[in-house]
């Protein structure tokens, strides 16, 4: 069994207790962040839970296969953070857990009795980049070179698509599905769903700029759309721009428009929903364009409220200053 048995750093060895516990509990491992998460985020950040955990048995001298219900209420209960991270944790656990029982590495999955936190989100915290923000972005952009092209064909993207900076990241020419004068793009979205976006005439010219001056307009339908640049250099690789790579070069340009670094890519996507429903669009459309799976995601990213929240806060000033 190797060392990247689980998705830490290969310069670290598996913790004790995994190797005490048997080529059971080291078979449900590899089978649980090789063959079972599919999702690179989802490996890593249960890769970070399960090592912690692992290494809380260790310093206690615990064994894995005598983990009692009251051990995994103790180890949740003295996790810091938020509660959505404690809860990705517990989730984490017990899915890890399941695996180990069904490889018959530990009796019973002790993380199963434990009650997770209630946390019920009204409003997402992303900032909302609005109209005029996210014109004074645009035209602070110099698109006298290839990699002003791609970073304008990059944001407007966002702004037109509400996608996820990751799957826009992921976006290949084949992707771009052209039809004559209509044109959409296929996006590759969490949990292997797919979408059709139809492409706006503004953002098609941008895409067409971007990729004659790119040269890639006839590339294979494999290589990706938008590719990174190599330093400072004004000139592109045959590599993709990675999602990292978009974040800091948003930053960058609202650095340049002299706008708050506090917006990210997916301030763009806060700005698609709400905008739309703001204007009536029917919440299972705007749910479907968002690619999300339940309604109650979609408004999460709704801001409207914020306006209302705004307005009643200035009718109860009006009414304090009446009375001076």
């Amino acid at each position: 069994m190797g060392k990247d048995l689980v998705p830490w750093s290969v310069n670290q060895p598996l913790p004790a207790v995994l190797e005490r516990a048997g080529a059971n509990a080291k078979f449900a491992t590899e089978e649980y962040f090789k063959a079972m998460l599919n999702n690179e985020h989802t490996r890593r950040a249960y890769g970070r839970i399960v090592r912690n955990f692992l290494t809380w048995l260790d310093e206690r001298g615990k064994e894995l296969h005598l983990i009692t219900p009251g051990d995994a209420g103790e180890y949740f209960g003295q996790l810091t953070g938020s509660t959505p991270t404690k809860n990705q944790a517990l989730a984490a656990l017990r899915h890890y857990f399941d695996v180990l029982v069904t490889r018959h590495a530990v009796p019973l999955n002790s993380f199963a009795s434990v009650r997770g936190i209630k946390h019920r989100i009204v409003e997402g915290k992303t900032a909302e980049l609005d109209t005029n923000q996210s014109r004074k972005l645009f035209k602070a952009l110099d698109t006298s070179d290839v990699i002003g092209l791609r970073d304008r064909a990059v944001l407007l993207t966002l702004a037109y698509t509400g996608a996820r900076v990751g799957a826009v990241a992921k976006l290949q020419m084949g992707d771009v599905r052209r039809h004559g004068e209509q044109w959409s793009i296929r996006f590759n979205e969490k949990g292997g769903k797919q979408r059709d976006i139809p492409v706006r005439h503004d953002l098609r010219t941008c895409l067409i700029a971007y990729m004659e001056a790119a040269g890639v307009l006839d590339d294979a339908k494999t290589a990706p759309l938008f590719r990174a640049s190599p330093g400072r250099r004004k000139n592109l690789t045959a590599a993709p721009f990675a999602e990292q790579d978009i974040r800091r070069m948003m930053k960058r340009r609202l650095n340049h428009a002299t706008l708050s670094t506090e917006f990210s890519p997916h301030s763009f996507r806060v700005a698609v929903v709400t905008d739309l429903l703001k204007q009536d669009v029917p919440l299972e459309d705007v749910q479907y364009l968002a690619g999300h799976s339940d309604p109650k995601t979609t408004l999460i990213y709704d801001r409207r409220r914020r306006s209302v929240t705004r307005n009643t806060v200035e009718r109860i000033s009006n009414v304090i200053s009446q009375l001076d």
